[in-house]
């Protein structure tokens, strides 16, 4: 009796050594077109309810400097997931980049070094789930389980549930099957991507209606979401793409910026996004029932952010902090609850991240840095400056750099017509520009920015601020071989290869007729 005892603890022994020893799990959540100031975590005042995430929070650490680097396309949704597969600088990508038939930018074996490839070479069964298209196919592809289709409807099967049937399946087949390798899932969203068809339930609690007619504006509701903090009924000048599609033909918006629409449309995107939350609980509680949420590191984020009547805009194709910035929640193992830290991080970073955690070798070719001694509380930045660049339109279109509270952003179109802005994010953290000191547009939102919450860049106090940020963008330009430059700048930027600028005209074009209809 006395050795079955012995036996039986040193067994129990083993499976918690083994339990303490085997490789985390990955959960990777990643919501389609979402501002971080439409979450509770960023902006106390919001009213949309996300209790998943706000668990995810309260249990992990928020990111308050999480970005994505940028984009070559009206759709930058595309080069900012394939950023998260390859861990790539955006010049350094696959696909639409300018630069992507030169194998010194782009390696030519890149889908061999993606999270897929590496997760399943490291013993990881690996499983996905998300929206079809503006993304990196080779790489996709490469996930043991893939099961993608695009649902933006007001439905379970043409909503947001649907992905989380995928994950929900996949995790009661490994129940069944009484897996015990670990996992790494990409658990996408759809929504709240437009066009944001919310359940009917859920629309009705944001005092929103899927609205459909062009020719009359919403109704007002007073359950719908308050006007952004720097909302604006048009932005004050061409952002050198200020056509795009998603400026001038999204249902339910179009061109129109007033009061009610814009209201109607985040109550709309409100009801898809809680919508998102009620599916990352169903999938935390299932994690949970089979004793694995402990052992599984959590990412929650989104591909971008967006705009919906902030400065004007209401598209992802800008640069100020509501639309480059994203957000990012991470919760596992060793991560101490209800922390925060800046971070300075993009999405690029997520790959060599979640290698970092898995303890398994990052890719030869990834370029991004692990964010994992910030999630330990050993650091609080990864770097100290960020890039951000948007020409999916006109080139070189936008650029802006970040180091410390001050922010520069730069535009430029074809003809040449230029603009600056320079922010001192600490005293206006929401960009203020003069035209949100007018009354009329403090009467719509109920904000009074103070005089100095302004564009800096006109202001002679500030020149050398200036200076120094336009040689700080200048230097990040040169080392992201950054291949379009200002008029003002050296003309020392990389050669586009011949063949690639027609390709990449075709693509323009392409893009251009893509833009006319939703995606």
């Amino acid at each position: 009796m006395k050795y079955v005892a012995l036996f039986a603890l040193l067994c129990s022994a083993q499976w918690l050594h083994a339990a303490e020893t085997r490789p985390p799990n990955i959960l990777f959540i990643i919501a389609d077109d979402q501002s971080p100031f439409d979450l509770k975590v960023y902006n106390p005042d919001s009213r949309l309810d996300t209790p998943a995430i706000d668990r995810l929070a309260a249990e992990g650490m928020v990111f308050d400097g999480a970005y994505q680097m940028g984009s070559w396309s009206g759709a930058v949704c595309t080069p900012s997931r394939t950023m998260v597969m390859c861990g790539r600088t955006v010049w350094h990508l696959p696909g639409g980049n300018p630069l992507a038939a030169d194998a010194k930018y782009v390696p030519t074996d890149m889908p061999d070094h993606t999270m897929p490839a590496v997760f399943n070479a490291a013993g990881y069964a690996t499983m996905r789930t998300c929206k079809r298209g503006n993304s990196y196919a080779a790489a996709n592809q490469l996930f043991s389980v893939v099961n993608d289709a695009t649902k933006r409807g007001g439905t379970d099967e043409t909503g947001s549930a649907w992905h989380g049937e995928q994950v929900l399946d996949y995790l009661s087949e490994r129940e069944s099957a009484k897996q015990t390798d670990p996992f790494l899932i990409y658990f996408g969203f759809s929504h709240p991507h437009d066009t944001r068809d919310g359940k009917p339930e859920l629309l009705e609690k944001y005092g929103a209606i899927n609205h459909q007619d062009k020719s009359s504006l919403p109704p007002a509701n007073d359950q719908q979401p308050k006007l952004p903090v720097n909302y604006l009924p048009q932005h004050p000048f061409d952002n050198s793409h200020i056509d795009v599609r998603d400026e001038i033909a999204v249902s339910g918006v179009w061109k129109n910026r007033d009061e009610q629409t814009i209201r109607n449309e985040l109550g709309r995107e409100f009801a898809c996004s809680e919508n998102i939350d009620i599916q990352i609980q169903r999938v935390l509680g299932k994690l949970e029932e089979m004793g694995e949420l402990d052992n599984t590191y959590i990412f929650y984020c989104a591909d971008h952010g967006m705009a919906i009547g902030r400065h004007g805009l209401q598209g992802k194709q800008n640069l100020y902090e509501h639309t480059w910035r994203i957000p990012m929640v991470v919760k596992g193992p060793g991560i101490a609850p209800g922390t925060r830290a800046p971070g300075n991080i993009y999405l690029l970073d997520v790959l060599a991240t979640m290698c970092d955690l898995a303890g398994i070798d990052a890719p030869k070719t990834s370029e991004g840095k692990s964010f994992r001694p910030v999630l330990m509380g050993q650091e609080q930045t990864v770097r100290d400056v960020l890039y951000g660049c948007y020409c999916g339109g006109e080139k070189p279109g936008m650029r802006c750099v970040k180091e410390g509270d001050w922010k520069l952003i730069r535009y430029e179109t074809a003809d040449g017509s230029a603009e600056t802005q320079l922010f001192n994010l600490r005293e206006n953290p929401h960009e203020f520009l003069d035209e949100h000191h007018d009354p009329k547009v403090i009467a719509l939102s109920g904000i009074d920015p103070q005089s100095y919450q302004r564009n800096l860049a006109a202001d002679p106090k500030y020149t050398e601020k200036l200076r120094e940020m336009n040689q700080l963008l200048l230097d990040e330009m040169r080392r992201l071989d950054d291949p379009y430059r200002f008029k003002d700048q050296p003309q020392d930027a990389p050669e586009i290869p011949a063949k690639k600028q027609s390709r990449n005209r075709k693509q323009a074009n392409g893009e251009a007729k893509k833009a006319k209809s939703s995606r």
